[in-house]
């Protein structure tokens, strides 16, 4: 049995089209709680790297119990096929300090690259060779993008590259035909200009090795010169791709696997009560389980999301700024019996910066950069919005008095979510004490 630090502890793993491992779903039914903190990580390659996470946000639970003396706790670890590049910071590693700006990829980034893309082993290598090489060349950049495009689009066209998906978009817009991300659709040198700029603005260093102004970074710029410093935004074009794979696959996951597996545990265990929590994709992951969880069951009392990668306005009922129809998870607050706490910072320079920039759709930035538009904003940037009501909470007020019991709250936890270098900032500073006082709180476990 894996040993986390807590017990008892039960992994449930979900392949690619949400189908739980079926040895590992009878244990989570079999374990002795009364209730059971299900935890699902955001980008990952390996299983140790999630089991490193849970351990570390778990182990300040225990002494928090001592205050609910019937509450028996169990844990639980969601793994699902997501991906990590390498040099990217994850919770329970130092993040503190900068990332260096470097163009390649390591060995274990195109192992999980080739994993995350089976029967791309070819493009993948020449994605890798580019990034390697950096040469200055409109035509290397070209295709670049079209390699890169085709790790997302091989089964499916770019116009429609949403429809007829589980867990599509976080707005109805995105699943209208035609209506892909710029990151799929637009020239891709001026792409990774805007990102080149995107990371320089988090605090990177990805000026020009020749000295001269910075280009501006909107979509009047010009071609000219060298292109080689484009290729920190080339690979962050790469990096965003693979994400807006990963956030369907998080949706699927969610929906068909997730959501349908609380539904049985509400049959086999109606005792049990089931609290979710995720970060990043894997807060969209535990989202999309509400839209997939079983008319009739009420064994899911909370769910908490600690960094969320997805649009704020995802359980809006109506879309507000000149977009057009609901969110994609329009009122499922209301299927758990208790509330959704989005837990949000704004030293999350990953959701801040990059992540508005990655989720525009074509043509739709002209005017001003993505990061200004808050049409794109992330629900870990400012929380949930466009639903009334929604109760806004600092940590403060959320330690002191509690969260509602049911729908929507959103925490700002930026006193401890605070820590990280450019690009990602706060992204992965989730391992607190608070922040699982807050979980326990939003289930009513733990009384404030």
């Amino acid at each position: 049995m894996t040993d986390i630090g807590v017990e008892p502890y039960r992994e449930i793993t979900f392949d690619a089209d949400g189908d739980a491992d079926p040895a590992e779903r009878a244990a989570l039914t079999g374990v002795d709680a009364t209730d059971l903190v299900l935890f699902a990580h955001g980008w990952n390659n390996t299983p140790t790297t999630a089991r490193n996470l849970y351990r570390a946000f778990f182990a300040v639970f225990p002494p928090l119990l001592t205050a609910a003396p019937g509450v028996r706790l169990a844990y639980g670890g969601v793994t699902w096929p997501s991906i990590r590049f390498t040099d990217e910071s994850i919770p329970d590693f130092p993040h503190a300090l900068a990332q260096t700006a470097d163009p390649g990829l390591d060995t274990a980034t195109v192992s999980a690259l080739k994993g995350f893309f089976p029967g791309q082993d070819a493009a993948v290598d020449t994605i890798a060779g580019y990034l390697r090489e950096q040469p200055d060349s409109e035509a290397a950049f070209t295709d670049f993008g079209r390699l890169t495009r085709q790790l997302v689009t091989s089964a499916t066209s770019v116009g429609s590259a949403t429809r007829g998906r589980p867990g599509g978009g976080d707005l109805a817009l995105e699943d209208a035909p035609g209506a892909a991300p710029a990151l799929l659709m637009d020239p891709i040198v001026e792409l990774c200009q805007r990102f080149t700029s995107a990371l320089a603005e988090t605090g990177m260093d990805v000026q020009p090795e020749q000295p001269g102004p910075p280009e501006p970074p909107g979509p009047s710029f010009s071609i000219g010169g060298s292109l080689k410093h484009l290729w920190n935004g080339a690979k962050e074009v790469l990096r965003q791709t693979t994400y807006y794979e990963m956030k369907h696959r998080a949706g699927t996951v969610g929906q068909n696997g997730l959501g349908p597996l609380i539904g049985q545990l509400a049959t086999t265990r109606p005792d049990l009560r089931v609290h979710l929590v995720g970060h990043s994709q894997g807060a969209r992951l535990v989202a999309f389980a509400l839209k997939g969880l079983p008319q009739g069951a009420r064994n899911l009392k909370s769910v908490t999301l600690l960094e969320g990668a997805f649009s704020h306005y995802v359980f809006a009922e109506r879309l507000p700024d000149g977009l057009s129809g609901p969110g994609a998870l329009s009122d499922a607050q209301a299927r758990l019996d208790g509330p959704v706490v989005s837990c949000y910072s704004h030293f999350d320079t990953a959701l801040g910066v990059i992540y508005p920039l990655a989720s525009a759709l074509s043509g739709d930035y002209a005017s001003e950069l993505p990061g200004l538009d808050r049409r794109w904003w992330a629900i870990g940037h400012d929380g949930i919005q466009a639903v009334s009501p929604c109760t806004m909470l600092t940590l403060a007020e959320a330690l002191r008095d509690g969260v509602p019991d049911s729908g929507c709250v959103s925490v700002d936890v930026a006193a401890v979510v605070k820590s990280g270098g450019p690009p990602t900032g706060a992204h992965s500073d989730i391992c607190h004490p608070e922040l699982a006082r807050v979980v326990l709180a939003a289930g009513r476990i733990v009384s404030v």
